[in-house]
């Protein structure tokens, strides 16, 4: 029962972090089951299997706070599964370590822009524009594949991309790929029960995961959508970075002698990053609620240049946007 119950306080740990930040529960699942010497594939199957219950959770607490984007659902829940299947599979006849270098090279090369881009953003506003399906496919599926070898890989291959290209609010990317993760669960575990006997896989730890990560999912939904979205991309680029830097690390031959440093430096920058934002939120909504009178701001339709504006008749000028 003891250990039970740390399984469950760790996915409702790791849904809390990926439900307000898009990433983390794969990774974190991953990590504590690698930890106490459950074997890569069968630590993968576990979080994907438990995740079959938490991502839906998590897409319909999404959905209901208007998170979701659904015209892009299909375009990434689909070929995303394909892979994940691809992934898991692939896993069950081989080691998943040759992957890790790289991918962590690319989530930190990732997460370096995105905690810049958000830091120095001049404005709060996002400019919401189309994303094309030529980018959306290849990149569900590359990040479906990633999500199935490495236990963890949706969210910051898919999460960071979308946050990258400017072009989605940070929660409605947050609540989009969550929604779609349900299928590249599904796709994921297929290919471990079929590569699997199901004596390799420990069913009490996916039930631990399962309850921890289902009571998180509603909770962390309601946090995202209260985030600014210079917050959020702040936070996001910080978690990216600090979990891959030893990775990371390692990959260019530093990991045995820089880690503490780095690891001390990255946190100083973050927690530096995260007060100035704090404050230019701040000031900004103090500017905002002395010209126009008003405490807040909704969002609303964008402009034909990629703005949006608080409601009306579409005459008003256009105006960043504050989550509240």
């Amino acid at each position: 029962m003891p250990g039970f119950l740390l399984l469950a306080l760790a996915g409702l740990a790791g849904q809390l972090i990926d439900g307000a930040l898009g990433m983390a529960f794969g990774l974190t699942s991953t990590t504590v089951l690698l930890t106490v010497g459950v074997a890569p594939a069968a630590a993968s199957a576990s979080t994907h299997l438990a995740e079959i219950g938490t991502t839906l959770a998590s897409g319909l607490s999404h959905s209901a706070f208007g998170n979701v984007d659904w015209s892009k659902i299909a375009w990434l829940a689909v070929p995303g599964a394909v892979a994940a299947f691809a992934g898991a599979t692939f896993l069950t006849s081989l080691p998943a370590s040759a992957a890790a270098p790289v991918v962590a090279v690319i989530l930190f090369g990732l997460g370096a822009y995105i905690l810049a881009r958000f830091v120095f953003l001049r404005s709060g506003a996002v400019r919401v524009r189309r994303i094309r399906r030529r980018f959306l496919v290849p990149l569900a599926a590359v990040a479906g594949f990633m999500d199935a070898m490495g236990g963890g890989g949706w969210g910051p291959v898919g999460s960071s991309m979308l946050l990258a290209s400017g072009r989605m609010e940070p929660r409605k990317v947050v609540g989009t790929m969550a929604a779609a993760e349900f299928l590249v669960t599904v796709g994921a575990s297929a290919g471990f029960l079929l590569g699997l006997s199901t004596s390799e896989i420990p069913f009490t730890v996916v039930a631990a995961l399962l309850v921890g990560g289902v009571v998180g999912a509603p909770l962390a939904a309601w946090v995202v959508r209260l985030l600014p979205a210079r917050l959020m991309g702040t936070l996001v680029g910080g978690i990216i970075l600090l979990t891959n830097a030893r990775t990371f690390l390692d990959a260019v031959g530093l990991g045995r002698f820089a880690a503490a440093p780095v690891y001390a430096v990255l946190a100083a920058v973050w927690l530096a990053a995260l007060i100035h934002v704090v404050r230019t939120i701040r000031r900004e909504r103090a500017a905002v609620r002395h010209d126009e009178g008003a405490p807040a701001f909704q969002d609303g339709p964008p402009l034909e240049d990629g703005r949006t504006f608080e409601g009306g008749t579409g005459t008003e000028s256009a105006v960043p946007v504050h989550q509240s």
